[in-house]
C-alpha cells in the first residue's frame, strides 16, 4: 500500500501547476534544445548537448516525483475540520514563552511547507510537538538554537 501523502488544495493546485509547465513547456523546449545540439556534429565536446541532456533528466525525474505526489495526495480542505486539538490543517497561534513574541503557522503536508508565509511542515519537530496538544497546552521543541518553548494561545481551522 502507498503512503497517503496529506496537503491542502493550494499544495495540490501547485503541484498540479508545476507538472503542467513541465511537461507542456519545459519537455518540449528540451527536445528541441538536444535536436538543435546534435545538428552541430560532435556530441562528445558539444557542451550544449550534455547540459541539455542534463536538464532533461532532472525534468524527467521531477515529472516522476510529481506524478507519484499527485497519485497519492489526499487533499485535506482546512475549513472542513474542527475541533480544539491541533492537526493537519490546524492554524496555531503561539507565543514564545521566552521573548512573548506571538506567531502563527498553519501545519501543511510536507511539500508545500513556507515557514517564511506561516506554512510549517507536519513533518517539522516544532509541528511534531504540537499535534494532539490545545489551547493552553506548552510545548518545548529542541532546535539547532537550544530549546525553545511556546505556549499555544488558539487553535482554528480556516
Amino acid at each position: 500500500m502507498m503512503d497517503k501523502v496529506p496537503m491542502t488544495a493550494g499544495g495540490f493546485q501547485r503541484l498540479q501547476d508545476e507538472l503542467k509547465q513541465l511537461k507542456s513547456v519545459e519537455r518540449p523546449a528540451i527536445i528541441r534544445a538536444i535536436a538543435e545540439a546534435r545538428e552541430h556534429g560532435d556530441l562528445s565536446e558539444n557542451a550544449e548537448y550534455h547540459a541539455a541532456r542534463e536538464r532533461q533528466s532532472f525534468i524527467e525525474g521531477r515529472v516522476g516525483e510529481l506524478e507519484d505526489r499527485i497519485s497519492r495526495a489526499e487533499v485535506i480542505d482546512p475549513k472542513t475540520l474542527s475541533g480544539t486539538n491541533v492537526k493537519f490543517g490546524a492554524t496555531v497561534t503561539l507565543v514564545d514563552e521566552d521573548t512573548d513574541e506571538k506567531t502563527s503557522y498553519t501545519l501543511v503536508g510536507e511539500f508545500e511547507a513556507d515557514i517564511s508565509n506561516g506554512l510549517l511542515s507536519i513533518t517539522s519537530p516544532l509541528a511534531r510537538a504540537l499535534i494532539g496538544k490545545t489551547k493552553g497546552d506548552s510545548v518545548e521543541v529542541v532546535t539547532p538554537g537550544g530549546s525553545k518553548a511556546y505556549e499555544i494561545l488558539k487553535v482554528a481551522f480556516k
